[in-house]
Order: C-alpha cells, then sequence, then structure tokens
C-alpha cells in the first residue's frame, strides 16, 4: 500500500496542510501511521476520510455533525444518516427563511431612505436606534 506524506495528502485531497493538521487536533482524522523519524503516513483510507470531512463541511455540517455522521457510517445504520441530514436541511431552511425575513426588513429600509439630507432624519438609523416594542 502506498503512503502519502501530509503534504501529499493535503495536495490529493485539494486542502491545505494546516487543514488536515486541524482536524487531526480535532479527532476526525488520525495518521495511518509514522516512520521512525516520527513523520505522519496517510493513505487511501485517511484520503477517503478527509475528502468525506470536506464534502460535508461545504453541505454546511458543523465538526460535531461530521464526527457524529463519521460514527454513522461506521455502524452502516443509514437511516439515521437520513435523519441527519433531513435535520441539517431543516436548520438550513430556518436559516434562509431569517435570513430573508432580515433581507425584505432592510430592503423597506432602503426603500425608505431618500438617499440624502440630516442623518437624524434617516430612516435606516433611526430604525436603528429605536427601542424594541416586542
Amino acid at each position: 500500500m502506498d503512503t502519502w506524506s501530509i503534504g501529499q495528502l493535503a495536495r490529493r485531497a485539494d486542502v491545505a496542510i494546516d487543514t488536515v493538521r486541524y482536524y487531526e487536533r480535532n479527532h476526525l482524522l488520525q495518521p495511518a501511521g509514522r516512520l521512525a523519524s516520527g513523520y505522519r503516513r496517510y493513505g487511501e483510507t485517511e484520503l477517503k476520510r478527509l475528502r468525506f470531512i470536506r464534502r460535508a463541511k461545504v453541505l454546511g455540517f458543523s465538526l460535531e455533525d461530521i464526527r457524529g455522521l463519521l460514527a454513522l457510517s461506521e455502524e452502516q445504520d443509514v437511516a439515521k444518516v437520513r435523519q441527519a441530514a433531513q435535520a441539517k436541511r431543516a436548520d438550513m431552511d430556518r436559516r434562509i427563511a431569517e435570513l430573508e425575513r432580515i433581507r425584505d426588513g432592510l430592503d423597506r429600509l432602503i426603500t425608505a431612505c431618500p438617499g440624502h439630507g440630516r442623518a437624524d432624519a434617516c430612516p435606516i438609523l433611526l430604525s436603528l436606534t429605536q427601542e424594541d416594542t416586542a
């Protein structure tokens, strides 16, 4: 089996060396072994795991979520993996709805602002200084 240095692994996975070290510090990745000199060595298993982590991050999973997915993948429990993905999707939907609400509020303020005049009459600044009525 071929093994690679940390730099070679990072290049194959298209990540920075610091990313590999970060995932090691967070116990998501471990080297396959070490040389007598102490240098880490990695193989195909670690490359697959690193790619899994990277892709999960792109999908919005946190390190804790990824740790759970990795544990589930070792158990081969597809139902739990699906539930985790559904929960992540629901969380994303909630966050998107909140961002849309904020965007709509900002759009209303931008429309109300004439873009000239005194700062103490600016609808945007006034809305930021008003007390909450809720």
